[in-house]
């Protein structure tokens, strides 16, 4: 902890399962413009988060004597005050807990995010101390976007209100105030200043603008005696100190043990989940920029909830979800807050999340619940009414990504896609040709058999064209093919051909796609998005945008790709490689407590040392990992 080498590459996330935040590195120094101890959803002035309380730090008195706790990195490489001497140590297991020592006194902060309120809740309690000690807390306010920075200016107001236990804020109109309170009767001494020059490295790095200057109004003050708790509320609203202490207990009881590696996992994985006034229920796409994305919903749904046992939050999650696609379909305007609904393979993907439910609840039930969507869906795209999908003659889908993204590969430079892939697209035609069997499947459930002769011979049709489409001489899957333009890339697309329940190959074919992938994509951190033997090869995400968006997709490795491999594997080998699959597990582990605490990076280097890179944590990574020891578990007790 003392050594900033290590522990400031080192990140901690908090939510508050409705889109607000609270995230630093562990020793509390913010690296990045945004990480926040209070950071929360402003509906009145974007869909952006805004960073309300940059930090908070405490100082401890004694015989006049000033320690203070606090860290910054400040420009010319200073960092102050360096609290971090004084910490001795750091447990994330129930709630994140930093015991420091100053001499005889020693003093543990405790962090927790309400559930479902912006509320930062902080104890501090006094373990030791020898003599008569004071407690100083010094706030240090944004109140800006996580995109943006803020610099002193005289349009922020310095106007307070005393509450009870504290005092409320607001720097500029249209900002909901801030409410800072203590369980205990404090002083707030009025002491307005900009402290300026604040500097986050995680943003030099990423090639960004990268100081600011923050604002503080002044600082509380009050004693506490051995043995004593004193708790913190950073929020929205106000609250009665005397409430703060039941509500610390009851959150702490309702939280998960970061004890092992699967209890870190289903942590991270409520850590995504959204609720909003209205009831809807959705899924961020990862921390901590990401919004709520169509294609990433439908992914990581079975991971996050069906894998862990949680088939109420699949179910509210697909209710929202189902608003949604049913608008698109519709052409009607979109009620739900799910960006990127209109990549024509968010469909596809819908039908895969509802195929995994029917097979945790039974066919029955699944089918009574969502038949009537799959069969919408295969209709929907069957008669065209998707203005990028092209249902042709031969039964493959064509999209169009010439001249903008339509797959998961989505970076662009100047404007455009880096990976444009386009046409006979190899994952759409497996999605195709496994939602068509699944349709099939129902259909011959509920014994309509016109339906199920008309599926299964679209399906024959697919089946035929994709073998002979994109299987090629050298026994991988071309990844797209456009006319005359074949992709010749080794590219990890082709993986879901052979992981779907439903795959248009042959045996022989599902494995010399897995040997391939095995011998030139596989790392511990998942699939590359490239073989190191293609042209491009690109494999460290690192510098600036530019930089980073020609690597996004040209080598670097993801997690969520590794969850289809094993699900592969697994299918045509069976039990023979579950312990080839717990090796590969292992490699996640690590992760645990390395970059963003008990959560899965967004990406990670092509090469060794396969560092983690871009977003602290990503909801499919953590899906497809939980989902992959579910699969696990139901092989190890196959016969």
């Amino acid at each position: 902890m003392t050594n900033l080498q290590e522990s400031l590459r080192r990140e901690f996330l908090r939510t508050n399962r409705s889109g607000a935040y609270s995230s630093s590195t562990l020793v509390d120094c913010n690296t990045r413009k945004y990480h926040g101890l209070l950071v929360v959803p402003v509906p009145e002035l974007d869909d952006e988060n805004h960073v309300l309380l940059s930090s908070l730090d405490c100082t401890v008195i004694q015989h006049g004597a000033e320690f203070n706790l606090g860290l910054h990195k400040y420009q010319g490489n200073t960092f102050s005050p360096n609290g971090h001497k004084y910490i001795r140590e750091f447990d994330a297991t129930k709630v994140p807990t930093t015991t420091y020592r100053v001499g005889g006194v020693v003093l543990k902060k405790e962090v927790i995010f309400q559930h479902y309120e912006d509320r930062i809740l902080i104890r501090y309690t006094l373990v030791e101390a020898h003599s008569a000690t004071t407690l100083r807390f010094r706030p240090f306010l944004a109140f800006r976007s996580v995109r943006q920075f803020t610099h002193e200016n005289a349009t922020a107001s310095r106007e307070y209100s005393q509450v009870e236990n504290g005092i409320k804020t607001c720097m500029y109109a249209g900002y909901p105030d801030l409410y800072m309170q203590f369980s205990k009767k404090n002083e707030f001494i009025f002491q307005p200043d900009w402290y300026r020059g604040i500097e986050y490295p995680k943003e030099q790095e990423r090639g960004y603008a990268s100081n600011e200057d923050l604002y503080v109004p002044g600082y509380f003050e009050m004693p506490i005696k051995k043995g004593e708790s004193i708790i913190f509320s950073g929020s929205t609203s106000p609250i009665k100190p005397s409430a703060m202490k039941k509500l610390f207990d009851e959150e702490v009881a309702d939280r998960v043990p970061r004890d092992n590696f699967y209890h870190c996992l289903v942590t991270a994985a409520h850590q995504f989940h959204k609720r909003e006034k209205n009831d809807d229920r959705y899924l961020l796409a990862g921390y901590p920029w990401f919004k709520v994305r169509a294609r990433d919903t439908f992914i990581a749904l079975p991971g996050l909830t069906l894998a862990i046992g949680e088939v109420d939050y699949f179910e509210f999650v697909m209710k929202t979800a189902e608003k949604a696609l049913r608008e698109f379909m519709e052409e009607k305007p979109l009620s739900a807050k799910i960006y990127e609904i209109e990549q024509p393979d968010v469909p596809l993907w819908a039908v895969w999340a509802i195929q995994q439910y029917v097979k945790e609840v039974g066919v029955e039930a699944g089918f009574k619940k969502y038949g009537k969507l799959v069969k919408d869906i295969v209709k929907y795209i069957e008669k065209g009414g998707h203005p990028n999908l092209r249902l042709d003659e031969n039964g493959l889908l064509y999209s169009n990504g010439r001249d903008k993204a339509v797959t998961w590969m989505n970076s662009t430079a100047n404007g455009r896609p880096v990976v444009p892939r386009s046409g006979y697209i190899v994952e759409f035609n497996a999605l195709w040709y496994n939602a068509l069997k699944f349709c099939a499947s129902m259909a011959t459930d509920q014994k309509d058999e016109k339906a199920v002769k008309h599926l299964e011979e679209l399906a024959a049709k697919v089946k035929a064209s994709f073998v002979e489409t994109f299987v090629n001489e050298y026994g991988y899957l071309l990844d797209y093919v456009d006319g005359n333009m074949m992709d010749w890339s080794v590219r990890p697309n082709m993986i879901f051909a052979v992981a779907l329940d439903y795959s248009p190959l042959s045996q022989q074919q599902m494995k010399s796609v897995v040997d391939i992938c095995t011998r030139e994509l596989l790392t511990p951190k998942g699939l590359r998005s490239l073989s190191p033997k293609s042209g491009g090869y690109n494999p460290v995400y690192v510098g600036p945008q530019t930089q980073r968006d020609y690597a996004y997709h040209q080598g670097t490795a993801w997690p969520w790709l590794g969850g289809f491999y094993m699900e592969a594997c697994l299918k045509l080998y069976k039990r023979s490689r579950l312990s080839f699959i717990e090796r590969q597990l292992v490699g996640y582990e690590d992760e645990m407590d390395y970059h963003a605490i008990g959560t899965i990076s967004e990406l990670f280097d092509g090469n060794p040392p396969f560092h983690g890179r871009g977003a602290m944590s990503f909801a499919m990574n953590v899906a497809e990992i939980l989902r992959t020891l579910k699969l696990m578990d139901k092989y190890s007790y196959q016969k």
